[in-house]
């Protein structure tokens, strides 16, 4: 079973889905998307080949170049498996009289949406009977994202009945923790103890009187924090199909002829049916010119960006004329599966072209072409996964602008001005991005830059000052740790100019030039409000970086134009300079205002901005291990 989040619109939906859910389930928002089976399938009649699915969106597409194809930017999720492998050393459950017996475990899984602070029930373990030291054999399926801060509470109880309704049996105890927190552990694999951040509510010995209030559904007088009950062992494993890359090519014959004076431009789109039945646009080919029989390109897909990793999902293919202006023609369309796909060529792999409006029309009706596949085959690449499991390292440092032009730090219209009532930019940009990065760094020691300022005691102008004050050692112990350490240099440095960008990427791109072995990738966050002032100076430090293990995301604050970030975020014109290219695109730029605009508050516009800004670093750094030829190390064995 599996989870989904409709990520189409800018604010975040609820969802949930999974597991052995009783009866005492909460109801779910008539918006869920619930998958009562992985990969639910369409409905059966939509895969007939060459049949017209029941639905049929309206043929406008943004108009494709003649030449070049690419899948859909659009982040994939890394279906993982998550199990609570066991717990070791519960406490036992107190009786009348005051002795203690074994409990029956049963482990509860909760998520929460991003940005929302409500608990949703996502499945339940099997129970096991009379064991302190339980192993679970249920797993859960959650779809993985990088970008996002995934929040996930597993609860214990003792069952004593059949009822479904929690509030029936005794309350072990809970520990938090994020799938981030997982998959960056070594081997994806974390034991969690009582913390501060995430513990165990431990189960009162008999007669004890509880110092805290406890989750709203326990009973007062059934627990006390901060008292271990034990420890619980969390695993994620990666599904394996998430990693297969399938290369396919097709070849058409006999399409609808579409353009008055000559032959048709045709192209395809293919989609992937998603558990409501909408479709999800992954692939376009690129437009053959004047033919009826095209022979497309072979291309690359990940095979969980083509059917979301269930090979029998619907699999959607639309026929069109290309047109210079946008409106292009729909020739047809058929559907097909992925298991279909893997058969390779032969006859179960050509297809009718049927455009519904005509088999209405004309009894006579047989098809607009056939569309046949010519070849098919698939490789595992490494993944994101595969790496951070094999160990390695996300290194996180940011860089702030303390350039005048932010205003007077005292003044409630400056971007640096510390409210006690709201975050400032800087603040929300650094909690987003640091505190989904923090999870992949196992010392959690970030270095914290700030560039722009006359810092004390001579007033010199710097654009590489450390802002703890060490400059031998300016990493900060934590998220926390950074954020002290920029509200204190807001104390003690002097706002100046200009903004200048080159020295703090070429201060991490020495940290990255020292391990090349892919053991470390470095992330450098810039946090800006004005113009670059070293546009040159910066091409030629990007056009270095992009060899080295580094990423670098750049948030710009306040109302300023930011053309010139956008000329560095090399998504459409890979950055050059002094005649060199950069070999890897490495640099996101974001506005935080457009993620402010949207609503809904800090947490909110947190998540929307983390989502947005981190979304190309696992591809990144894929792009650095592959252009390296640096292959995933083994997961270390379990300790």
């Amino acid at each position: 079973m599996g989870i989904q989040w409709d990520r189409s619109e800018s604010d975040w939906l609820d969802a949930a889905g999974g597991g052995e859910q009783g009866a005492g389930t909460p109801q779910l928002h008539p918006r869920h998307t619930v998958c009562a089976q992985r990969g639910a399938a369409a409905p059966a009649d939509t895969r007939h080949r060459g049949r017209a699915p029941r639905s049929h969106p309206a043929h406008t597409l943004p108009a494709p170049l003649p030449t070049g194809s690419s899948w859909t930017r659009t982040p994939s999720p890394s279906r993982t498996h998550v199990s609570a492998g066991g717990c070791r050393g519960l406490l036992g459950v107190p009786v009348p009289p005051p002795t203690l017996c074994s409990p029956s475990p049963v482990c509860v899984l909760y998520i929460q949406r991003p940005g929302s602070r409500q608990w949703l029930e996502f499945g339940r373990t099997e129970v096991i009977d009379n064991s302190l030291n339980p192993d679970f054999l249920h797993k859960f399926v959650l779809d993985y994202f990088f970008e996002e801060k995934q929040n996930l509470r597993f609860d214990l109880y003792d069952v004593d009945s059949k009822s479904p309704d929690l509030s029936k049996h005794d309350f072990l105890g809970q520990t938090f923790c994020t799938l981030g927190e997982i998959v960056g552990s070594a081997g994806g694999r974390n034991q969690l103890r009582p913390s501060p951040m995430g513990e165990f509510w431990g189960a009162p010995s008999w007669g004890e009187v509880p110092v805290c209030v406890p989750p709203p559904h326990i009973p007062p007088g059934s627990g006390v924090p901060r008292k271990s009950c034990g420890t619980i062992i969390v695993l994620a494993e990666e599904l394996g199909n998430c990693r297969d890359v399938a290369t396919l090519q097709f070849c058409a014959n006999k399409l609808d002829k579409k353009d008055f004076f000559g032959k048709s431009d045709p192209f395809l789109v293919f989609y992937r049916s998603n558990e409501d039945g909408t479709f999800t646009i992954c692939h376009r080919t690129e437009v053959a010119r004047h033919t009826l029989a095209p022979v497309w390109a072979a291309f690359d897909i990940p095979v969980r960006a083509l059917c979301n990793g269930d090979p029998d999902r619907t699999i959607k293919v639309e026929v069109y004329d290309w047109d210079r202006s946008g409106s292009h023609d729909f020739i047809g369309e058929f559907t097909t599966s992925y298991r279909e796909l893997a058969q390779g060529q032969g006859g179960l792999n050509v297809y009718q072209v049927v455009n519904p409006k005509k088999k209405l029309k004309k009894k006579k009706y047989l098809n607009s072409g056939t569309v046949t596949l010519l070849s098919f085959s698939v490789e595992s690449d490494p993944s994101f996964l595969d790496y951070i499991r094999g160990g390695t390292q996300l290194n996180f440092t940011v860089a702030i602008d303390f350039t005048a032009s932010n205003g007077n730090p005292s003044q409630p219209t400056s971007l640096h001005y510390l409210s006690p009532y709201q975050l400032n930019a800087y603040t929300m940009a650094l909690k987003a991005v640091g505190e989904i990065i923090q999870d992949y760094d196992s010392d959690k020691m970030f270095p914290a830059l700030g560039f722009g300022a006359k810092i004390p005691p001579d007033g010199r102008v710097s654009h590489e000052f450390p802002l703890n004050g060490d400059a031998e050692n300016p990493a900060c112990s934590g998220i926390e740790g950074v954020l002290e350490a920029y509200h204190r240099s807001l104390r003690s440095v002097q706002l100046y100019g200009p903004t200048n960008f080159a020295p703090v990427v070429n201060h991490v791109a020495r940290a990255a030039a020292a391990v090349l072995d892919g053991s470390q990738y470095f992330v450098l966050l810039i946090i800006t409000d004005g113009v670059i002032s070293d546009m040159a100076q910066t091409k030629e430090a990007i056009v270095n970086a992009a060899a080295l293990p580094m990423s670098i995301i750049i948030v710009g604050v306040g109302q300023a134009e930011f053309d010139a970030m956008v000329e560095l975020d090399g998504d459409d014109i890979r950055v050059s300079s002094r005649g060199r290219v950069a070999e890897r695109d490495i640099v996101q730029f974001v506005p935080f205002r457009e993620h402010v605009a949207a609503g809904g508050g800090a947490v909110r516009s947190m998540a929307r901005l983390a989502r947005a800004v981190l979304a190309e670093v696992p591809p990144q750094l894929l792009s650095y291990m592959k252009a390296k030829g640096i292959s995933p190390r083994p997961a270390p064995p379990p300790q």
